[in-house]
């Protein structure tokens, strides 16, 4: 799809809701809305946001071509052909901030803001979550991969059980950015330079006359990078002795096996007994790789059962997210301008958690100077300096607000960057060194409790008492309006 036209990747109704801006001549409006998500995935003490770089990709490229214009000109709504002229010239003027990618980012918070004409911002709201919401959600799905594998070598293998190519390059992409050492996908490895790995499949050991001959050909081709996968037949009978006289035949010649690769059966067992065995000839460099549905779950279990695994294959479990495959971000209008000045706007919801925050806001996360960690992020109106000036910052769970504490000593990091003003890239995207460099500071900037797998502990994400009482008003102000005459 990058290659393709994508002023069309959007919902037939944002452009409806165009025609009738540009009917009613509101479409030059200026409007302000956040991209957020309301509830961590997998239960997860945290996000990584990621999708910046596509999302950047996609405005820099955005514009209607001649096909796109002529398949608009054959929609049942019949567009008025001055409104498809418009069209013609649309470009994104706005202004677009945004995390980080590879931060660590919590519910309820923007993690981008788009300040636009309600012609162009309603156009890439489709564009900006589908990117924002998968990239994100395969980052995290792979945080928590690494987590649990520490220090071990992570591969993801997932491109064959993707939905679709464009799924598993940018899944891939997400996959490094988390933490991932490597991928098998070629396409992704060419694009974003990530390391590209992989051995070969049963197939080549079933097309040769044994497992043996499979084998010694294999490394007679590629005496570098000799992986080899022993479970075709019998892992601990065939596949791993057959392994042994080829890594032992290797080594006479100067040259060494690197690892063999188990692929199904009880790994922890099979793993524990190959390790026994390659020690024993004398091989005890050989690494042993793992692969056959992985995800952080069993690789938790694996290691608890003391499995002897140095690197682990994943797959469909990390590429399609397989436990939540969603992430459910939205695109919320927070602010619209009247008479030259900016009012907030509020969405009122019979579900408490889908009322919106107004009002054009910034996000700090607060580090606390005398342990270097985050003690919590807190949301602020625009216009709102007590942070900057180092003044005492009150922290309350804006479900719970009985839940709270005040912060003093801190320093607060701006966690909205400016990407785009007034329509031009102001931002020099990272490569993926910086971005997991970024990544793996951001980690190191919070406690274990809230980064752990299992019950993590629930991170401050707080609003400023200003910010508060403006959302208590407006919602008192709608409700009021709403109540029946005595």
């Amino acid at each position: 799809m990058d290659s393709a036209n994508m002023s069309l990747h959007t919902d037939k109704y944002q452009i409806n809701m165009m025609y009738a801006h540009w009917y009613n001549g509101s479409h030059n409006n200026k409007t302000v809305f956040d991209a957020y998500f309301r509830k961590l995935p997998f239960g997860n003490g945290f996000a990584v946001f990621a999708g910046l770089e596509r999302i950047v990709n996609y405005l820099n490229e955005l514009k209607f071509d001649e096909a796109s214009i002529q398949y608009l000109a054959e929609q049942e709504e019949s567009y008025d052909p001055r409104f498809l002229d418009e069209l013609r010239a649309f470009r994104f003027t706005g202004n677009l901030y945004s995390m980080e990618e590879g931060s660590l980012v919590f519910p309820n918070e923007p993690l981008m803001r788009v300040e636009a004409r309600i012609f162009e911002a309603q156009l890439i709201e489709t564009a900006l979550l589908n990117f924002m919401n998968y990239q994100t959600l395969l980052a995290t799905k792979a945080a928590r991969i690494k987590q649990v594998a520490g220090a071990d070598q992570l591969l993801e293998f997932g491109t064959r059980r993707a939905q679709e190519a464009d799924a598993a390059v940018w899944g891939a992409r997400a996959a490094y950015v988390a933490g991932f050492d490597g991928t098998s996908n070629m396409l992704a490895g060419m694009k974003f330079g990530i390391p590209t790995k992989g051995t070969h499949a049963h197939a080549w050991v079933q097309s040769h006359p044994s497992e043996e001959d499979a084998f010694e050909r294999f490394a007679a081709a590629l005496p570098q990078q000799v992986i080899l996968l022993v479970d075709t037949y019998d892992t601990l009978k065939s596949g791993v002795p057959n392994a042994i006289k080829i890594g032992l035949k290797l080594k006479e010649q100067g040259k060494r096996l690197l690892g063999i690769r188990l692929d199904s059966g009880d790994l922890a067992y099979l793993s524990i007994r190959a390790r026994k065995m390659l020690d024993e000839a004398g091989l005890q460099e050989v690494k042993i790789t793992a692969s056959n549905d992985l995800d952080e779950n069993t690789i938790f279990n694996l290691k608890a059962q003391g499995a002897q695994i140095d690197s682990w294959g994943v797959g469909t479990q990390l590429i399609t997210a397989g436990d939540q495959p969603s992430l459910g971000g939205v695109y919320k209008l927070v602010a619209r301008e009247v008479d030259g000045e900016y009012i907030p706007a509020i969405k009122i919801s019979g579900n408490p958690e889908k009322i919106t925050t107004p009002g054009i806001k910034e996000v700090y996360r607060i580090i606390n100077r005398s342990t270097g960690k985050a003690d919590g992020d807190y949301i602020a109106l625009q216009e709102e300096d007590e942070v900057q000036q180092g003044k005492d910052v009150k922290l309350f769970n804006p479900t719970h607000t009985f839940i709270r504490k005040t912060v003093s000593n801190y320093d607060a990091v701006p966690m909205l960057k400016p990407i785009y003003i007034e329509g031009e890239q102001v931002y020099s995207l990272p490569d993926l060194g910086q971005i997991r460099k970024h990544h793996k500071e951001q980690l190191r900037l919070f406690w274990p409790e809230y980064l752990r797998k299992l019950n993590p502990e629930l991170y401050p994400v707080s609003l400023s008492r200003k910010l508060w009482d403006m959302k208590m008003e407006l919602i008192d102000k709608h409700l009021a309006g709403k109540q029946p005459p005595e």
